[in-house]
């Protein structure tokens, strides 16, 4: 299957994820919807085993697969599970068009992946428009506090870009299902002991549509999302597979008006407006990267030039 297919199929799963956040949540306690989520793509693994036990270990790995682990699904399950509470599906799905800019500058610092000016101004702009959008989004029954939410929502993002950058490193040596059986691991241990301070639903008090998107964001979001998305960054380079997270937000939106019934003001639109001009100059970054061996041409340039191999890839698989 094309890396682009399967980058399309992850990121129309994760816009759906907010729409299924949103009716487990009103149910259930975050910590709970989160704890059964895990266990579910933990028990779905495990009837996977001989394709989870498909990796090669080479020496330093511990720190990326703790890393990736603790990233997410710990600390982003936890920022995005209590940001669905304060704000709306539509607006938390905008402040996810801010993953490509924060994943370039991660992929700086650990990959040494060229950044240019485009970067920052789109980084600047996607941050501007995220706090605009919060400032001039009202309180609702579906964002009872949005200054909160979008907050957390951003802190969940950053969580999502060290991920990324880890995948990266990991995903030529580990099949995507070693890599989402250990986050079912990590992510199942990690929000049990939180069972432990909420107060558990009775049996009267369960949901059939709850207990319904718990279990399509266990398998489907999850296990098919992470599946399609681990894949597909193991053969292009991770600002490209980050950049297709654009089309998060633009699914959510209308996932969120055919399903919810959700209502953006025409400030809110504005808003997303400069996020989605931010995200649109901090892609010319791409073009400047393919740009660079040809302006370089009859120079050795194999040293600094090495880790954007898989820009030529990601090219010929939009052609």
């Amino acid at each position: 299957m094309p890396a682009s297919l399967c980058l399309i199929i992850a990121t129309f799963l994760w816009g759906s994820s907010f729409i299924a956040l949103k009716y487990a949540i009103a149910i259930y306690d975050p910590a709970l919807v989160i704890f059964l989520r895990m266990l579910t793509t933990l028990l779905i693994s495990l009837c996977l085993w001989r394709y989870v036990i498909r990796f090669e270990y080479l020496k330093g790995d511990w720190k990326y697969l703790i890393g990736m682990s603790l990233a997410e699904p710990c600390l982003y399950f936890l920022f995005e599970g209590h940001a669905m509470e304060y704000t709306s599906a539509s607006q938390a799905g905008v402040i996810v068009s801010c993953l490509p800019i924060i994943v370039a500058f991660l992929a700086f610092f650990m990959l040494k992946e060229h950044i240019s000016k485009a970067i920052v101004v789109g980084f600047t702009l996607c941050i501007g428009g995220s706090i605009l959008l919060t400032l001039l989004s009202p309180s609702s029954s579906q964002a009872p506090n949005p200054l909160l939410g979008n907050f957390l929502e951003l802190m969940a993002m950053v969580c999502a870009a060290f991920y990324t950058v880890c995948i990266k490193h990991l995903a030529n040596r580990y099949s995507p299902l070693t890599l989402i059986a250990l986050q079912g691991v990590s992510g199942s241990l990690f929000f049990a002991p939180f069972l432990l301070f909420i107060d558990l639903p009775s049996e009267n008090q369960h949901d059939l549509t709850a207990l319904m998107s718990i279990l399509y964001l266990g398998s489907c979001v999850t296990l098919g999302g992470y599946g399609m998305y681990n894949y597909a960054i193991s053969k292009v380079s991770v600002l490209t597979a980050a950049a297709y997270s654009n089309l998060i937000p633009i699914f959510t939106l209308i996932l969120s008006a055919i399903i919810l019934n959700e209502e953006l003001t025409l400030g809110q639109w504005i808003s997303i407006f400069v996020v989605f001009i931010g995200v649109m100059i901090s892609q010319r970054h791409q073009e400047l990267v393919v740009d660079i061996p040809n302006a370089t041409s009859g120079e050795d340039i194999s040293a600094d030039t090495s880790h954007l191999k898989s820009v030529p890839e990601a090219s010929e698989s939009k052609g």
